[in-house]
């Protein structure tokens, strides 16, 4: 099972970008790595996809605002959220999904969007 370390959260007025970080411990290019997020009293929600084939998905709420990236070759992925709204507060939890085995999650890192 592969660790996963998130950077990059903090706290960021509306309108304000953040980059977010996850370091794997080994290999990501056999996963389909992805970033969730999970709001005070909601449940963890999909924000962004990228599959091992480059396919890339986002949830529809933030759709032209956040870029995710990979970089198999430093085992990274990259979270790019610009145009930040209060909604968008939560904690942001990195996944690594293997075509077989367990799924890994990080320990999460916390955003906050507020004047």
């Amino acid at each position: 099972q592969v660790q996963l370390v998130e950077s990059g959260g903090g706290l960021v007025q509306p309108g304000g970008s953040l980059r977010l970080s996850c370091a794997a411990s080994r290999s990501i290019s056999g996963h389909v790595m992805g970033w969730y997020r999970q709001a005070p009293g909601k449940e963890r929600e999909m924000v962004a996809l990228t599959t091992t084939s480059g396919t890339i998905m986002y949830a529809g709420s933030v759709k032209g605002r956040f870029t995710v990236s990979r970089d198999n070759g430093r085992n990274m992925v990259y979270l790019q959220m610009n145009s930040l709204q209060p909604e968008d507060t939560a904690v942001y939890y990195c996944n690594a999904r293997p075509s077989m085995g367990i799924s890994s999650w990080g320990q999460g890192t916390q955003v906050t969007v507020s004047s």
